[in-house]
Protein backbone atom coordinates (compact mmCIF):
# COMPACT_ATOMS: atom_id res chain seq x y z
CA UNK A 1 0.00 0.00 0.00
CA UNK A 2 1.00 3.50 -1.14
CA UNK A 3 2.13 5.23 1.83
CA UNK A 4 2.31 9.55 1.47
CA UNK A 5 4.88 11.52 3.16
CA UNK A 6 3.01 14.40 5.01
CA UNK A 7 5.47 15.98 6.57
CA UNK A 8 6.20 18.80 4.14
CA UNK A 9 2.51 19.94 4.06
CA UNK A 10 1.78 19.76 7.71
CA UNK A 11 5.17 22.17 8.40
CA UNK A 12 3.28 24.53 5.73
CA UNK A 13 -0.02 24.36 7.68
CA UNK A 14 1.75 25.40 11.13
CA UNK A 15 3.39 28.34 9.10
CA UNK A 16 0.53 30.04 7.93
CA UNK A 17 -1.52 29.31 11.24
CA UNK A 18 1.33 31.16 12.87
CA UNK A 19 1.62 33.81 10.65
CA UNK A 20 -2.29 34.06 10.40
CA UNK A 21 -2.03 34.72 14.79
CA UNK A 22 0.63 36.57 14.47
CA UNK A 23 -1.38 38.99 12.21
CA UNK A 24 -4.37 38.96 13.94
CA UNK A 25 -2.28 39.63 17.30
CA UNK A 26 -1.04 42.82 15.56
CA UNK A 27 -4.56 44.14 14.75
CA UNK A 28 -6.00 42.81 17.76
CA UNK A 29 -3.02 44.69 20.09
CA UNK A 30 -4.32 48.31 19.24
CA UNK A 31 -7.93 47.44 19.70
CA UNK A 32 -7.43 46.29 23.18
CA UNK A 33 -4.76 49.37 24.12
CA UNK A 34 -2.12 47.24 24.24
CA UNK A 35 1.42 47.34 22.22
CA UNK A 36 2.21 44.68 20.19
CA UNK A 37 5.67 43.07 20.14
CA UNK A 38 7.04 40.12 17.67
CA UNK A 39 10.05 38.63 19.90
CA UNK A 40 11.08 36.53 17.34
CA UNK A 41 14.74 37.70 16.00
CA UNK A 42 14.50 40.45 19.16
CA UNK A 43 17.49 40.63 21.32
CA UNK A 44 16.01 39.45 24.70
CA UNK A 45 17.78 40.64 28.07
CA UNK A 46 18.85 38.51 30.43
CA UNK A 47 18.34 40.37 33.52
CA UNK A 48 14.31 40.59 32.23
CA UNK A 49 13.74 37.10 31.82
CA UNK A 50 15.24 36.26 35.47
CA UNK A 51 13.05 38.56 37.15
CA UNK A 52 9.63 36.26 36.27
CA UNK A 53 10.00 32.71 37.61
CA UNK A 54 10.02 30.00 34.39
CA UNK A 55 7.12 27.82 35.70
CA UNK A 56 5.32 30.92 36.45
CA UNK A 57 6.03 32.81 33.09
CA UNK A 58 4.72 29.34 31.42
CA UNK A 59 1.59 29.32 33.31
CA UNK A 60 0.43 33.20 33.01
CA UNK A 61 1.57 33.11 29.05
CA UNK A 62 4.16 35.82 29.36
CA UNK A 63 7.50 36.78 29.39
CA UNK A 64 9.95 39.54 30.21
CA UNK A 65 11.95 41.00 27.44
CA UNK A 66 13.48 44.17 28.65
CA UNK A 67 14.22 46.22 31.61
CA UNK A 68 15.69 49.51 32.92
CA UNK A 69 16.44 50.21 36.12
CA UNK A 70 12.60 49.60 37.29
CA UNK A 71 11.27 49.33 34.31
CA UNK A 72 10.20 45.86 32.86
CA UNK A 73 8.85 45.36 29.38
CA UNK A 74 6.36 41.86 29.29
CA UNK A 75 5.20 40.37 26.52
CA UNK A 76 1.37 38.47 27.37
CA UNK A 77 -0.78 36.40 24.95
CA UNK A 78 -3.54 37.38 26.67
CA UNK A 79 -3.07 41.00 29.29
CA UNK A 80 -6.66 40.77 30.25
CA UNK A 81 -6.81 37.25 31.80
CA UNK A 82 -7.04 37.03 35.60
CA UNK A 83 -3.95 34.86 35.71
CA UNK A 84 -2.01 37.70 33.82
CA UNK A 85 -3.49 40.83 35.61
CA UNK A 86 -2.25 39.14 38.77
CA UNK A 87 1.16 38.37 38.37
CA UNK A 88 0.97 41.97 36.94
CA UNK A 89 -0.13 43.22 40.26
CA UNK A 90 2.56 41.24 42.09
CA UNK A 91 5.01 42.83 39.89
CA UNK A 92 3.92 46.36 40.66
CA UNK A 93 3.81 45.65 44.67
CA UNK A 94 7.46 44.57 43.68
CA UNK A 95 8.33 48.35 42.57
CA UNK A 96 8.60 47.24 39.36
CA UNK A 97 7.37 49.86 36.44
CA UNK A 98 5.69 47.58 33.73
CA UNK A 99 5.29 48.08 29.89
CA UNK A 100 2.73 45.78 28.82
CA UNK A 101 2.99 44.37 25.50
CA UNK A 102 0.78 41.62 23.30
CA UNK A 103 2.73 39.07 21.15
CA UNK A 104 1.68 35.52 19.89
CA UNK A 105 2.42 32.00 21.01
CA UNK A 106 5.50 31.88 18.82
CA UNK A 107 6.71 34.68 20.51
CA UNK A 108 6.05 33.51 23.77
CA UNK A 109 7.82 30.25 22.79
CA UNK A 110 11.01 31.93 21.88
CA UNK A 111 11.58 34.02 24.73
CA UNK A 112 11.00 30.93 27.16
CA UNK A 113 13.88 29.37 25.14
CA UNK A 114 16.07 31.80 27.15
CA UNK A 115 15.74 30.47 30.15
CA UNK A 116 18.06 27.50 29.40
CA UNK A 117 20.30 30.24 28.90
CA UNK A 118 20.41 31.36 32.85
CA UNK A 119 19.77 27.42 33.81
CA UNK A 120 23.01 26.66 32.07
CA UNK A 121 25.02 29.40 33.79
CA UNK A 122 23.05 29.27 37.15
CA UNK A 123 24.97 32.43 38.24
CA UNK A 124 23.27 34.15 41.29
CA UNK A 125 24.18 37.01 40.19
CA UNK A 126 25.07 39.29 37.15
CA UNK A 127 28.80 41.25 37.47
CA UNK A 128 29.47 38.70 40.48
CA UNK A 129 31.02 35.23 40.04
CA UNK A 130 29.79 33.20 43.33
CA UNK A 131 32.86 31.05 43.68
CA UNK A 132 34.26 28.14 46.59
CA UNK A 133 36.76 29.97 48.13
CA UNK A 134 37.70 26.97 50.04
CA UNK A 135 38.61 25.36 46.26
CA UNK A 136 40.37 28.05 44.72
CA UNK A 137 42.65 28.33 47.56
CA UNK A 138 42.97 24.26 47.39
CA UNK A 139 43.78 24.61 43.37
CA UNK A 140 46.02 27.86 43.42
CA UNK A 141 48.01 25.48 46.12
CA UNK A 142 48.03 22.49 43.96
CA UNK A 143 48.69 23.87 40.77
CA UNK A 144 52.65 24.31 40.23
CA UNK A 145 53.11 24.09 35.93
CA UNK A 146 50.14 24.21 33.36
CA UNK A 147 50.81 20.40 32.83
CA UNK A 148 48.39 20.21 36.73
CA UNK A 149 45.60 21.52 34.68
CA UNK A 150 45.34 19.20 32.38
CA UNK A 151 45.02 16.51 34.91
CA UNK A 152 43.07 18.02 37.48
CA UNK A 153 40.45 18.86 33.85
CA UNK A 154 40.54 14.96 33.54
CA UNK A 155 39.28 14.85 37.27
CA UNK A 156 36.54 17.23 36.53
CA UNK A 157 35.17 15.24 33.26
CA UNK A 158 33.94 12.39 35.28
CA UNK A 159 31.51 14.85 37.20
CA UNK A 160 27.90 15.39 36.90
CA UNK A 161 26.97 18.04 33.98
CA UNK A 162 25.75 20.92 36.24
CA UNK A 163 29.05 20.53 38.61
CA UNK A 164 31.22 19.72 35.95
CA UNK A 165 30.76 23.59 34.62
CA UNK A 166 31.54 25.34 38.05
CA UNK A 167 34.38 23.07 38.54
CA UNK A 168 35.80 23.65 34.89
CA UNK A 169 35.18 27.25 35.54
CA UNK A 170 37.21 27.37 39.02
CA UNK A 171 39.50 25.46 38.15
CA UNK A 172 40.41 27.85 34.90
CA UNK A 173 40.48 30.99 37.05
CA UNK A 174 42.75 28.77 40.05
CA UNK A 175 45.06 27.93 37.11
CA UNK A 176 45.43 31.78 35.94
CA UNK A 177 45.74 32.45 39.64
CA UNK A 178 48.27 29.93 40.52
CA UNK A 179 50.51 30.85 37.39
CA UNK A 180 49.98 34.50 37.55
CA UNK A 181 48.92 34.54 34.05
CA UNK A 182 47.20 38.68 33.51
CA UNK A 183 44.77 36.86 30.42
CA UNK A 184 42.32 34.32 30.01
CA UNK A 185 41.82 33.95 26.17
CA UNK A 186 39.06 30.69 25.28
CA UNK A 187 39.09 30.17 21.76
CA UNK A 188 37.33 27.76 19.48
CA UNK A 189 38.70 26.10 16.94
CA UNK A 190 37.64 23.20 14.42
CA UNK A 191 39.10 20.08 16.31
CA UNK A 192 38.28 21.70 19.98
CA UNK A 193 38.40 24.96 22.12
CA UNK A 194 41.50 25.64 23.14
CA UNK A 195 42.01 27.45 26.27
CA UNK A 196 45.24 29.86 27.01
CA UNK A 197 46.88 31.77 29.84
CA UNK A 198 49.19 35.30 29.24
CA UNK A 199 52.29 35.37 31.83
CA UNK A 200 55.00 37.00 31.80
CA UNK A 201 53.68 38.73 28.64
CA UNK A 202 53.69 35.26 26.53
CA UNK A 203 50.55 33.11 25.43
CA UNK A 204 50.96 29.78 26.84
CA UNK A 205 48.86 26.41 25.49
CA UNK A 206 47.28 25.06 28.74
CA UNK A 207 44.05 22.50 28.27
CA UNK A 208 41.57 21.65 25.15
CA UNK A 209 37.72 21.62 25.92
CA UNK A 210 35.11 19.70 24.39
CA UNK A 211 32.33 21.95 22.92
CA UNK A 212 29.69 21.20 25.32
CA UNK A 213 31.79 22.48 28.26
CA UNK A 214 32.42 25.37 25.97
CA UNK A 215 29.05 26.78 25.15
CA UNK A 216 27.78 26.46 28.85
CA UNK A 217 30.36 28.53 30.41
CA UNK A 218 30.40 30.94 27.32
CA UNK A 219 27.19 31.47 28.64
CA UNK A 220 27.61 31.81 31.82
CA UNK A 221 30.50 34.31 31.74
CA UNK A 222 29.01 36.63 29.12
CA UNK A 223 25.83 36.66 31.66
CA UNK A 224 28.20 37.32 34.68
CA UNK A 225 29.48 40.14 32.18
CA UNK A 226 26.35 41.58 31.55
CA UNK A 227 26.26 40.82 27.91
CA UNK A 228 23.76 39.79 25.92
CA UNK A 229 23.19 35.95 25.82
CA UNK A 230 21.69 35.28 22.30
CA UNK A 231 23.41 38.17 20.43
CA UNK A 232 26.80 36.19 18.62
CA UNK A 233 27.52 37.88 15.59
CA UNK A 234 28.29 41.34 17.48
CA UNK A 235 31.75 42.58 19.71
CA UNK A 236 30.20 42.38 23.32
CA UNK A 237 32.32 43.73 26.49
CA UNK A 238 31.98 43.74 29.95
CA UNK A 239 33.70 43.05 33.56
CA UNK A 240 32.98 41.07 36.65
CA UNK A 241 34.38 39.57 40.33
CA UNK A 242 35.08 37.14 42.25
CA UNK A 243 36.80 36.88 45.64
CA UNK A 244 39.54 34.51 46.44
CA UNK A 245 39.03 34.67 50.18
CA UNK A 246 42.40 37.22 50.90
CA UNK A 247 41.03 39.50 47.68
CA UNK A 248 39.04 40.34 44.98
CA UNK A 249 40.00 40.02 41.67
CA UNK A 250 38.10 41.86 38.85
CA UNK A 251 37.71 40.09 35.14
CA UNK A 252 37.71 42.63 31.97
CA UNK A 253 36.03 40.45 29.15
CA UNK A 254 35.71 40.76 25.62
CA UNK A 255 33.72 38.19 22.94
CA UNK A 256 33.98 38.56 19.34
CA UNK A 257 32.40 36.69 16.64
CA UNK A 258 34.54 33.98 14.98
CA UNK A 259 34.40 31.95 12.00
CA UNK A 260 33.34 28.86 14.30
CA UNK A 261 31.93 30.26 17.01
CA UNK A 262 32.37 33.31 19.73
CA UNK A 263 36.18 34.12 21.27
CA UNK A 264 36.44 35.61 24.78
CA UNK A 265 39.28 36.72 26.29
CA UNK A 266 39.38 37.79 29.79
CA UNK A 267 42.04 40.45 31.80
CA UNK A 268 42.52 39.62 35.43
CA UNK A 269 42.87 42.94 37.13
CA UNK A 270 44.76 41.63 40.73
CA UNK A 271 45.83 44.78 42.98
CA UNK A 272 48.40 42.69 44.98
CA UNK A 273 50.37 42.03 41.53
CA UNK A 274 50.30 45.61 40.42
CA UNK A 275 53.87 48.12 41.40
CA UNK A 276 52.82 51.37 41.43
CA UNK A 277 56.20 53.79 42.65
CA UNK A 278 58.96 54.47 40.59
CA UNK A 279 61.50 52.35 42.41
CA UNK A 280 59.45 49.31 41.49
CA UNK A 281 59.14 49.77 37.72
CA UNK A 282 63.34 49.55 37.80
CA UNK A 283 64.08 52.94 35.48
CA UNK A 284 67.54 52.98 34.70
CA UNK A 285 69.42 55.66 36.31
CA UNK A 286 70.01 57.75 34.03
CA UNK A 287 66.27 57.79 32.70
CA UNK A 288 64.83 58.06 36.37
CA UNK A 289 66.91 61.07 37.13
CA UNK A 290 65.44 62.69 34.52
CA UNK A 291 61.82 61.62 35.04
CA UNK A 292 62.28 62.61 38.68
CA UNK A 293 63.18 66.54 37.55
CA UNK A 294 60.39 66.85 34.78
CA UNK A 295 57.32 64.91 37.85
CA UNK A 296 58.65 68.59 39.75
CA UNK A 297 57.82 71.05 36.99
CA UNK A 298 53.74 72.02 37.74
CA UNK A 299 53.18 71.89 34.23
CA UNK A 300 53.96 70.02 30.53
CA UNK A 301 52.59 66.87 28.87
CA UNK A 302 54.11 63.84 29.98
CA UNK A 303 53.85 60.70 27.44
CA UNK A 304 54.14 57.25 27.55
CA UNK A 305 54.89 54.84 24.32
CA UNK A 306 54.86 51.59 23.65
CA UNK A 307 52.10 48.47 22.24
CA UNK A 308 48.88 47.32 24.34
CA UNK A 309 50.87 45.13 27.18
CA UNK A 310 54.09 47.34 27.45
CA UNK A 311 53.51 48.88 31.00
CA UNK A 312 52.37 51.92 30.25
CA UNK A 313 49.57 52.36 32.49
CA UNK A 314 51.53 50.71 35.34
CA UNK A 315 54.41 53.55 34.60
CA UNK A 316 51.62 56.04 34.92
CA UNK A 317 50.19 55.25 37.91
CA UNK A 318 53.65 54.98 39.42
CA UNK A 319 54.18 58.85 37.96
CA UNK A 320 50.68 59.66 39.62
CA UNK A 321 51.99 58.38 42.53
CA UNK A 322 55.05 60.11 42.69
CA UNK A 323 53.44 63.44 42.32
CA UNK A 324 50.36 63.15 45.10
CA UNK A 325 50.96 64.83 48.01
CA UNK A 326 47.96 66.41 50.23
CA UNK A 327 47.48 70.12 48.01
CA UNK A 328 47.18 68.43 44.91
CA UNK A 329 44.15 67.14 43.26
CA UNK A 330 44.35 64.47 40.48
CA UNK A 331 42.05 63.46 37.98
CA UNK A 332 42.02 60.29 35.70
CA UNK A 333 40.28 59.68 32.43
CA UNK A 334 40.47 56.17 31.80
CA UNK A 335 39.28 52.98 29.80
CA UNK A 336 38.43 51.32 32.00
CA UNK A 337 39.75 52.13 35.41
CA UNK A 338 41.84 48.77 36.14
CA UNK A 339 43.34 49.73 39.50
CA UNK A 340 41.82 52.01 42.02
CA UNK A 341 44.36 54.53 43.50
CA UNK A 342 43.33 55.81 46.92
CA UNK A 343 43.11 60.05 47.48
CA UNK A 344 43.17 60.01 43.24
CA UNK A 345 39.87 60.63 41.62
CA UNK A 346 39.58 58.38 38.96
CA UNK A 347 36.75 58.51 35.77
CA UNK A 348 36.13 55.88 33.42
CA UNK A 349 34.34 56.59 29.67
CA UNK A 350 31.09 55.67 29.11
CA UNK A 351 29.24 55.87 25.79
CA UNK A 352 28.99 59.47 26.34
CA UNK A 353 31.76 60.77 28.26
CA UNK A 354 34.30 59.74 25.81
CA UNK A 355 38.23 60.87 26.31
CA UNK A 356 37.54 64.40 24.35
CA UNK A 357 34.49 65.49 25.91
CA UNK A 358 35.34 63.75 29.67
CA UNK A 359 39.03 65.93 29.65
CA UNK A 360 37.40 69.53 28.75
CA UNK A 361 34.83 68.28 31.78
CA UNK A 362 37.56 67.50 33.72
CA UNK A 363 39.39 71.18 32.92
CA UNK A 364 36.71 72.29 34.71
CA UNK A 365 36.83 70.73 37.93
CA UNK A 366 40.11 72.43 38.97
CA UNK A 367 42.82 69.86 38.76
CA UNK A 368 46.64 70.40 39.44
CA UNK A 369 47.58 66.93 37.55
CA UNK A 370 45.45 65.04 34.76
CA UNK A 371 45.66 61.44 33.57
CA UNK A 372 43.99 60.77 30.27
CA UNK A 373 44.48 56.69 29.41
CA UNK A 374 44.99 57.60 25.72
CA UNK A 375 45.79 60.34 22.99
CA UNK A 376 43.28 58.72 20.39
CA UNK A 377 42.87 61.58 17.98
CA UNK A 378 43.57 65.05 17.13
CA UNK A 379 40.70 66.78 19.69
CA UNK A 380 42.16 64.75 22.62
CA UNK A 381 45.97 65.43 21.52
CA UNK A 382 44.84 69.04 21.07
CA UNK A 383 42.73 69.43 24.75
CA UNK A 384 45.59 67.60 26.65
CA UNK A 385 48.24 69.86 24.80
CA UNK A 386 46.07 73.04 25.66
CA UNK A 387 45.49 71.55 28.98
CA UNK A 388 49.39 71.84 29.77
CA UNK A 389 49.96 75.05 28.21
CA UNK A 390 47.78 76.65 31.03
CA UNK A 391 48.76 75.12 34.03
CA UNK A 392 48.22 71.53 34.51
CA UNK A 393 50.89 68.57 34.69
CA UNK A 394 49.03 65.80 31.85
CA UNK A 395 50.25 62.54 31.41
CA UNK A 396 48.86 60.41 28.77
CA UNK A 397 49.85 57.10 26.24
CA UNK A 398 50.71 57.09 22.72
CA UNK A 399 50.25 53.64 20.67
CA UNK A 400 54.07 54.41 18.85
CA UNK A 401 56.78 51.75 18.72
CA UNK A 402 59.42 54.08 19.83
CA UNK A 403 59.57 57.27 21.89
CA UNK A 404 61.26 59.25 18.85
CA UNK A 405 57.96 58.17 17.00
CA UNK A 406 55.37 59.91 19.02
CA UNK A 407 56.07 63.08 17.48
CA UNK A 408 55.47 62.34 13.64
CA UNK A 409 52.57 60.77 15.15
CA UNK A 410 51.08 63.20 16.88
CA UNK A 411 51.60 65.25 13.67
CA UNK A 412 49.84 62.88 11.89
CA UNK A 413 47.53 63.61 14.25
CA UNK A 414 47.00 66.91 13.06
CA UNK A 415 48.73 68.91 16.09
CA UNK A 416 50.49 71.78 15.14
CA UNK A 417 54.60 70.91 16.24
CA UNK A 418 54.95 74.44 16.78
CA UNK A 419 52.92 74.06 20.11
CA UNK A 420 55.49 71.06 21.24
CA UNK A 421 58.22 73.30 23.02
CA UNK A 422 55.72 75.09 25.19
CA UNK A 423 53.82 71.82 26.30
CA UNK A 424 55.45 68.86 25.87
CA UNK A 425 58.06 67.98 28.73
CA UNK A 426 58.71 64.24 27.65
CA UNK A 427 58.03 61.41 25.89
CA UNK A 428 58.87 57.72 27.10
CA UNK A 429 59.48 54.67 25.13
CA UNK A 430 58.78 51.34 27.29
CA UNK A 431 58.59 47.66 26.68
CA UNK A 432 58.60 44.18 29.28
CA UNK A 433 61.16 41.82 29.06
CA UNK A 434 61.01 38.51 31.27
CA UNK A 435 63.17 38.02 33.63
CA UNK A 436 65.24 34.99 33.40
CA UNK A 437 64.68 32.40 36.12
CA UNK A 438 67.52 32.64 38.92
CA UNK A 439 66.99 28.85 39.75
CA UNK A 440 67.91 27.66 36.37
CA UNK A 441 69.15 30.07 33.47
CA UNK A 442 72.60 29.01 32.52
CA UNK A 443 75.77 30.77 31.77
CA UNK A 444 77.51 30.29 28.00
CA UNK A 445 80.18 32.12 25.88
CA UNK A 446 78.79 34.43 23.75
CA UNK A 447 80.46 34.56 20.24
CA UNK A 448 80.45 35.25 16.66
CA UNK A 449 77.69 37.19 15.45
CA UNK A 450 75.73 37.52 19.20
CA UNK A 451 79.16 39.08 20.67
CA UNK A 452 79.40 41.61 17.63
CA UNK A 453 75.80 42.74 17.93
CA UNK A 454 76.11 43.40 21.54
CA UNK A 455 79.72 45.48 21.10
CA UNK A 456 78.02 47.40 18.49
CA UNK A 457 74.71 48.25 20.62
CA UNK A 458 77.14 49.14 23.52
CA UNK A 459 79.03 51.02 21.29
CA UNK A 460 76.63 53.84 20.62
CA UNK A 461 75.24 54.00 24.52
CA UNK A 462 75.92 57.17 25.76
CA UNK A 463 77.52 55.90 29.23
CA UNK A 464 79.18 52.46 27.91
CA UNK A 465 80.10 49.67 30.13
CA UNK A 466 82.88 47.30 29.25
CA UNK A 467 82.59 44.25 27.55
CA UNK A 468 84.31 41.23 28.97
CA UNK A 469 86.40 39.03 26.80
CA UNK A 470 85.45 36.09 27.03
CA UNK A 471 81.36 37.59 27.21
CA UNK A 472 79.70 35.43 29.21
CA UNK A 473 75.95 35.94 29.35
CA UNK A 474 72.85 33.70 30.11
CA UNK A 475 69.76 31.55 28.19
CA UNK A 476 66.58 30.38 29.14
CA UNK A 477 66.37 26.65 30.32
CA UNK A 478 63.66 26.15 32.45
CA UNK A 479 62.66 23.79 35.50
CA UNK A 480 60.10 23.37 38.34
CA UNK A 481 60.16 26.86 40.02
CA UNK A 482 59.31 28.57 36.66
CA UNK A 483 57.41 25.97 35.00
CA UNK A 484 59.33 24.93 32.69
CA UNK A 485 59.58 28.06 30.86
CA UNK A 486 62.98 29.40 31.83
CA UNK A 487 61.41 32.74 32.73
CA UNK A 488 59.87 34.01 36.18
CA UNK A 489 58.81 37.22 36.30
CA UNK A 490 58.88 40.74 33.85
CA UNK A 491 61.14 44.31 34.11
CA UNK A 492 60.59 47.47 31.74
CA UNK A 493 63.22 48.27 29.36
CA UNK A 494 63.02 51.82 28.86
CA UNK A 495 63.95 55.61 26.63
CA UNK A 496 63.15 59.01 26.51
CA UNK A 497 63.45 62.21 25.07
CA UNK A 498 63.38 65.37 26.64
CA UNK A 499 61.48 68.30 24.88
CA UNK A 500 64.88 70.77 24.61
CA UNK A 501 65.45 73.28 22.19
CA UNK A 502 67.35 71.12 19.82
CA UNK A 503 64.48 68.50 19.50
CA UNK A 504 62.21 71.24 19.18
CA UNK A 505 64.68 72.47 16.10
CA UNK A 506 64.72 69.59 14.82
CA UNK A 507 60.79 68.67 14.96
CA UNK A 508 60.09 72.31 13.10
CA UNK A 509 63.09 71.58 10.54
CA UNK A 510 62.70 68.13 9.68
CA UNK A 511 60.68 66.10 12.07
CA UNK A 512 62.14 62.30 10.60
CA UNK A 513 62.69 59.93 13.58
CA UNK A 514 66.85 59.63 12.85
CA UNK A 515 66.82 63.64 12.64
CA UNK A 516 64.94 63.68 15.70
CA UNK A 517 67.00 61.05 17.42
CA UNK A 518 70.35 62.46 16.73
CA UNK A 519 69.34 65.90 18.15
CA UNK A 520 68.21 63.89 21.74
CA UNK A 521 71.73 62.02 21.84
CA UNK A 522 73.11 64.86 23.90
CA UNK A 523 70.78 64.33 26.50
CA UNK A 524 72.35 61.08 27.42
CA UNK A 525 69.81 58.90 27.85
CA UNK A 526 69.87 55.35 26.67
CA UNK A 527 67.48 53.74 23.72
CA UNK A 528 65.34 50.60 24.77
CA UNK A 529 67.67 48.63 23.07
CA UNK A 530 71.00 49.93 24.72
CA UNK A 531 68.82 49.58 28.52
CA UNK A 532 67.88 46.03 27.29
CA UNK A 533 71.81 45.36 26.21
CA UNK A 534 72.96 46.31 30.22
CA UNK A 535 70.31 44.02 31.61
CA UNK A 536 71.77 41.34 29.28
CA UNK A 537 75.38 41.94 30.43
CA UNK A 538 73.86 41.42 34.07
CA UNK A 539 72.45 38.14 33.61
CA UNK A 540 68.86 39.72 33.92
CA UNK A 541 67.64 38.45 30.29
CA UNK A 542 68.74 36.76 27.42
CA UNK A 543 69.59 37.74 24.01
CA UNK A 544 66.76 35.98 22.72
CA UNK A 545 64.20 37.46 25.25
CA UNK A 546 65.87 41.03 23.92
CA UNK A 547 65.41 40.04 20.68
CA UNK A 548 61.84 39.53 20.80
CA UNK A 549 60.77 42.24 22.24
CA UNK A 550 62.75 45.36 20.65
CA UNK A 551 64.47 45.43 17.01
CA UNK A 552 68.34 45.16 17.28
CA UNK A 553 71.29 46.21 14.75
CA UNK A 554 70.78 43.00 12.28
CA UNK A 555 68.79 39.36 13.41
CA UNK A 556 71.03 37.02 14.87
CA UNK A 557 71.21 33.82 13.29
CA UNK A 558 70.02 30.78 14.50
CA UNK A 559 73.17 29.18 13.23
CA UNK A 560 74.72 31.14 16.28
CA UNK A 561 72.59 28.79 18.72
CA UNK A 562 74.73 25.78 17.52
CA UNK A 563 77.88 27.32 18.97
CA UNK A 564 76.37 26.99 22.49
CA UNK A 565 77.60 23.84 24.49
CA UNK A 566 75.47 20.91 23.91
CA UNK A 567 74.78 20.38 27.88
CA UNK A 568 72.02 22.47 27.71
CA UNK A 569 68.34 21.06 28.91
CA UNK A 570 66.46 23.30 26.68
CA UNK A 571 67.41 25.71 24.16
CA UNK A 572 65.71 28.81 23.52
CA UNK A 573 64.49 27.70 20.52
CA UNK A 574 63.46 24.31 22.05
CA UNK A 575 61.50 27.13 24.28
CA UNK A 576 59.40 29.51 21.57
CA UNK A 577 58.87 26.04 19.80
CA UNK A 578 56.11 25.62 22.76
CA UNK A 579 55.35 29.21 22.94
CA UNK A 580 52.69 30.80 20.38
Amino acid sequence: MLKFDDKLSNTRITDLRALEEERTVETTAPQLGFKYINLRGYTINPEAIAIIDEKKARDCEVVGFEFNKNILSIAAKNPTSPKTQALLLELQNRRYVLNIYMCSSASLEHGWKRYTDIVDSSAEKRGVFEINTADIIRLTTTINKKEDIEELLKKISTLSNVRRISETLELIFAGALALRASDIHIEPEEKGIRVRYRFDGVLHDIVDIDSYIYSRIISRLKLLSGMVLNTRAEAQDGRFTFDTGEKEIEIRSSVIPGAIAESIVMRLLDPSVASFSMDKIQLNEYIESVMRQQLKRPNGLIITTGPTGSGKTTALYAFLREVHTEGTKIITLENPVEYKLEGIMQTQIEDEYTFATGLRAILRQDPDVIMVGEIRDREVAETAIHAAQTGHLVFSTLHTNSAVAAFPRLIDLGVDPRIFGTSINIIIGQRLLRVLCPHCKQAYESMGEEKEVIKQIISTHPHPVPVPDPLTIYRAVGCDQCGQTGFKGRMGIFEGIVMDDAVEEAVLRDPREHVIMEAARPQGIPTMAEDGIEKVLLGQTSMKELERVVELPHKISSAQNEKTPVTEVVSDDDFLSHVV
